[in-house]
């Protein structure tokens, strides 16, 4: 048994872009971490890094869960504050990409770091085993490279490469801290430039451009092919670039011109001539405004190689190339592909062609398994498949026989030739029992370390399945399933997760199972989102088709339903990821815990389409109020801290976030790796229930803020109103939000039950949904998927 990695105290060495972010993940996940630079040459000695913690807040995404985060970071200089490193457990050298910068550093900070402490470099290419020469005898066992992607908090691949002298424990310690405390997905690296991910996903950048020069297209058609339409991001490659900056692109390309020079495809590896005479302009990409792409008033301008200048945007993938990749096969996919005589498809298949055959070639050199290059380019670059999955499920034997028919045609980048176990006979890398090692001949299983049993369902590969379990109860909308652990999980089955009026049906049928067979229950969703809310065209239809009472009897159940998930009899948890909106909300508010990712976006946004939130979140909203004011207390206060955000429609940019807006409580948990969410939210309600759980007492007394609180409340939106913040539909919604919240019309401190909250809720939103603008604003959304201000 691996011994545990301790840190309650860690030190990020490097305030650039990389290591104050590096920090600002450490202090997302409750890590106490002191952030080290240079000394200012004038001012305060820690400057630098005050400065580098100030612009956290700038950037986007936002790096930090929560801006007041930003004070937990403890600013340090190498010259005074070296001390604060013998309190720190785990050490991270962030600073820029140069051998001797590093090496001088560990020098420096070698005398102060504690016995037992971890020290890794956040490299992205630079010689672990060199790095280490410099670290005195009795460190280099906790020496190693972690490398985190930028941006650290959103990324999901932290690559770890041990030295030579590294101990296999420290590694393990440092695998589970990175797993279950950070979120991230591991990958072990061999000592090699670039490591995996970047040796394989910059090798495809220069893939794509020299078959971009080859082929005559342009970018901006390139972009077109090589984003969702082939399964990666919208940024695609050249976009991509741009956020990357395209000088830290020439440089990633030109360490690998410096440290692969007996690479195959060496002469490749070099910045384009366009690419050097960008940079050469100060045209860095992003974040000096022009690069590949830049911005003239609202329209996208493109680089054009023919005319030496900046044209409109507007190339497109072609009809017949799009109608190619969206064929479901991918065997009958990539033989199209290849045989078309379109020049689109002709690129796409040379830059498949290219990348597969470079995987290959170097799968031995720089990994131990084929998982690891996949998952590493999945978690890294952010595509739905791996290059080994794509090829295998294209067809292993045909696609090598092609790649093999195209060496010694002489259209391939490289005539080196694929290797001997490419052509064994198989059918492919991956497989139930495991991925294939070069290194040894054989498929080798996933890691065995303890903290992977807290993955019921890890991120699959190609040919991995995961049972879900037994089925107890399934209807339309929902499915309820267990494993046997006294815990029952219900998923809805709904596109977006949306909630209809089977999923209404369902969980309350689900929650009847669960309070006779299970000692708790578990809302999960096996994939993103929780929850889009409810199904607005369904409700658009009942209300086109002049059927208010159909409608209302919806809202009704909905309400039921919240009612329903509250007072159950066992603890219904909710494990939330992505999506929680409006209704995705109202169940999570009403659940006796929620458990959500960190990465959870949450609000109650009905009136971004005209409505107000009326599945109890408002009667909720005022219930929390009531009994956080407690007896004599000003309930209005309470109140005026969460009405804006309803309001406004709100949406938390993380769970952290949306328990300062007050759609989460104080004790709902955060967790970090959206794979152990349907574990700890089973661990919560086996808790809760081991505890002797029951409901809440129905609310009977709950103060309200009445006509006063909804006069207040008039005179916040009369201002907002004069100064065009908001429209006058805008405000005709947020007077009807008020007047629920309020507990309408009544004297201030009066007292009502929730069943008078629910009817008022209930009122308002039936009225706004027979309004013609509310449903403009409804079918606006489900036509644009943006809200409609009219």
């Amino acid at each position: 048994m691996s011994e545990k990695l301790l840190v309650r105290r860690a030190a990020v060495l490097g305030a650039g872009v990389m290591g104050a972010q590096i920090a600002a993940h450490l202090t997302n996940a409750g890590v106490d971490t002191v952030l080290f630079d240079l000394p200012a040459k004038e001012g305060d000695p820690n400057g630098i890094v005050l400065k580098a913690i100030a612009n956290l807040a700038k950037l986007s995404p936002a790096p930090l869960a929560s801006r007041s985060l930003a004070e937990a970071i403890t600013p340090a200089n190498y010259e005074t504050g070296l001390e604060l490193l013998k309190g720190c457990d785990l050490v991270i050298e962030a600073i820029a990409e140069r051998m001797d910068w590093k090496q001088d550093l560990y020098r420096k900070v070698a005398p102060f770091i504690a016995p037992h402490a971890v020290l890794a470099s956040n490299t992205s290419g630079l010689g672990i085993n060199k790095l280490s020469e410099v670290l005195p005898e009795e460190l280099r066992p906790r020496f190693c490279g972690v490398h985190f992607f930028n941006p650290p908090r959103y990324m999901h691949l932290a690559e770890l490469i041990p030295a030579k002298a590294t101990d296999p424990a420290v590694l393990e310690g440092l695998e589970t801290f990175l797993t279950t405390s950070l979120g991230k997905g591991v990958v072990y690296a061999k000592d090699t430039p670039n490591f995996i991910g970047n040796r394989i996903g910059v090798f495809s950048i220069l893939a794509t451009a020299h078959h971009t020069g080859e082929s005559g297209l342009g970018f901006d058609e390139v972009d077109a092919l090589t984003g969702p339409l082939i399964g990666r991001p919208k940024s695609a490659t050249y976009r991509t670039s741009d956020v990357v900056g395209l000088d830290t692109m020439a440089h990633v390309i030109k360490t690998m011109a410096d440290t692969l020079p007996d690479d195959p495809w060496h002469k490749y590896f070099r910045a384009p001539a366009w690419l050097e005479a960008l940079i050469a302009k100060g045209a860095l990409g992003q974040k000096a405004g022009a690069g590949v792409f830049r911005k003239a008033g609202k329209d996208i301008l493109v680089l054009d190689l023919e005319k030496q200048d900046y044209r409109p945007a507007d190339r497109k993938a072609a009809d017949e190339v799009v109608e190619i990749l969206k064929t479901k096969d991918p065997a009958e996919k990539f033989r199209r592909l290849r045989e078309s005589q379109h020049p689109q498809a002709q690129f796409l298949w040379a830059v498949f062609r290219d990348l597969f055959h470079y995987s290959a070639y170097h799968l031995a050199d720089i990994a131990e398994t084929a998982r690891d290059v996949d998952l590493a380019i999945r978690w890294g670059y952010g595509w739905s498949l791996g290059p080994f999955e794509t090829w295998q499920a294209a067809g292993w034997k045909q696609v090598a026989q092609w790649i093999a028919d195209d060496i010694v045609a002489g259209k391939a980048m490289s005539d080196a030739p694929l290797p001997d176990w490419v052509f064994d006979g198989r059918s492919g890398v991956h497989a139930a029992e495991g991925s294939y090692s070069p290194g040894q001949d054989a498929k080798l299983p996933r890691s065995a370390l303890p903290v992977y049993r807290r993955q019921r369902f890890p991120d699959p590969l190609l040919g991995e399945s995961f049972p879900l379990g037994e089925t107890v109860f399934e209807n339309d909308g929902v499915r309820l399933w267990t494993d046997g652990d006294d815990v029952g999980v219900v998923s809805f089955k709904t596109k977006m997760h949306t909630v209809s009026d089977q999923v209404l049906d369902g969980l309350q049928e689900a929650i009847g199972i669960a309070e006779k067979k299970f000692a708790g229950l578990v809302l999960w969703q096996p994939k993103e989102p929780f929850s889009a809310g409810a199904d607005l065209a369904g409700a658009l239809g009942l209300l086109q088709a002049g059927k208010v009472d159909a409608f209302e009897a919806m809202v009704a159940n909905f309400q039921a339903t919240s009612q329903r998930i509250k007072y159950a009899l066992v603890p219904v948890v909710a494990a939330v990821r992505g999506l929680a909106l409006g209704g995705g909300c109202e169940f999570q508010m009403h659940s006796a815990r929620t458990v959500a990712h960190l990465e959870s976006y949450i609000g109650l946004v009905e009136a971004g389409v005209g409505l107000l939130p009326a599945g109890g979140g408002l009667k909720e909203i005022a219930v929390r109020a009531s009994q956080a004011a407690g007896p004599g207390g000003d309930v209005f206060a309470e109140l005026k801290k969460t009405f804006e955000t309803v309001a406004m429609a709100k949406v938390s940019t993380s769970a952290v976030e949306a328990r300062e807006l007050g759609l989460m409580r104080p004790a709902d948990k955060v967790v970090f790796n959206a794979w152990e969410l349907l574990h700890i939210a089973r661990q919560e309600a086996l808790a809760l229930a081991g505890s002797g759980y029951r409901p809440p007492l129905p609310a009977r007394r709950i103060r309200v803020a009445g006509d006063v609180g909804i006069a207040t409340f008039r005179m916040l939106l009369v201002n907002m109103l004069k100064g065009r913040f908001i429209s006058e539909y805008d405000d005709e919604i947020a007077t009807r939000i008020a007047t629920v919240l309020c507990g309408g019309e009544v004297d201030r401190g009066a007292v009502v039950d929730e069943d008078w909250l629910l009817r008022l809720e209930r009122k308002h939103f039936v009225e706004l949904a027979q309004q013609d603008k509310t449903q403009a604003r409804i079918a606006h959304m489900l036509k644009t998927g943006k809200p409609l201000r009219n």
